[in-house]
């Protein structure tokens, strides 16, 4: 690796805010030249959900690929990506039931439908940008550090790189299998790109904040939490909903702080940008929602992290 190789700027979740992420890419001291941003001695490293929600859709999309195919980023996939991908495939015969891969239902269509109306009249444009998500990988691990969007689980990984060829990256055979909810595929790329969840005690439940009612709860992987409101990840008025019982140590993913830095997104966080532990950081700080941030983490070697390298734009108007 040359010096340029060995620093990166990660980047967390966009979800379409592209005044914000220009914003964040001049505060880091990258320009624009011949329709890429670059920086001098540095690159970026995306850690997924380009898409749904703000009103960049197409223009986030465009202005990372571009980072990517000129070789000033690199980028895993997020769930928003996995989502749109089988949004957009049809079930074949070998799949359960009929329609696409992912249901085009109410609630479904209302969390994607930024995106599909940026290229709704485009359909040629959207095929392309479908087939580019297939390009992104699920992970990075890389000499000094690794990225992915929810979750290192380190037996999903070793499972679906001894099963698929392609991993990481989604194939066609991976990504039917994976939207299949009862295939060991299923819980594999959720785990990654939607984070360890683990069942409510029995007669408990929440509503997230789509109104969805959940028995299920997504949980900090990372924590050494002994409860499940300790151990709750989600949104802080449901906090209230989740008993302080103890909680299996099965919730977590082993991750031990003699490993190299991993980077996620993912986690709708808030407050300051801080490591979630010495050799871990989330970078997603709710850019699409009123008051949220973009953030990236000035990475140059390190294996502890520190506070101070967090670097974060505030949501643009």
């Amino acid at each position: 690796m040359n010096k340029a190789q060995d620093k990166y700027d990660l980047i967390g979740d966009i979800h379409g805010e592209i005044a914000t992420l220009r914003a964040l890419l001049d505060r880091l001291g990258y320009s624009e030249s011949q329709g890429c941003y670059r920086h001098p001695d540095r690159r970026v490293i995306f850690l997924g959900d380009f898409v749904d929600r703000g009103v960049g859709q197409r223009e986030v999309v465009e202005l990372a690929r571009a980072m990517v195919e000129q070789g000033a980023a690199l980028a895993v996939m997020g769930n928003h990506e996995f989502n749109a991908m089988a949004y957009y495939t049809p079930r074949d015969k070998n799949d359960l039931g009929a329609g696409y891969l992912r249901e085009h239902s109410s609630g479904n269509l209302r969390q994607h439908r930024a995106f599909l109306e940026a290229y709704e009249n485009t359909p040629a444009d959207y095929a392309d940008v479908i087939g580019w998500f297939k390009t992104l990988p699920m992970w990075l691990d890389l000499p000094g550090l690794r990225a992915v969007h929810a979750c290192w689980d380190a037996i999903a990984i070793a499972r679906l790189e001894e099963n698929y060829a392609s991993a990481p990256c989604v194939n066609d055979a991976l990504l039917r299998a994976a939207s299949d909810s009862s295939s060991w595929e299923f819980d594999a790329v959720e785990n990654l790109l939607k984070g360890k969840e683990v069942p409510l005690p029995k007669g408990t439940q929440f509503t997230d904040a789509g109104g969805k009612i959940r028995h299920r709860m997504r949980i900090k992987w990372w924590s050494d939490a002994t409860t499940y409101a300790s151990a709750f990840m989600g949104p802080e008025e449901a906090e209230t909903d989740i008993p302080d019982d103890t909680i299996e140590g099965d919730h977590l993913v082993e991750y031990s702080h003699t490993q190299k830095p991993v980077f996620l997104g993912h986690y709708w966080l808030k407050g300051e940008p801080e490591p979630l532990a010495p050799n871990i950081a989330c970078l997603d700080y709710s850019v699409a929602k009123p008051g949220g941030k973009l953030v990236a983490y000035r990475w140059d070697g390190e294996g502890v992290l520190s506070k101070k390298k967090f670097v974060a734009v505030e949501r643009q108007a």
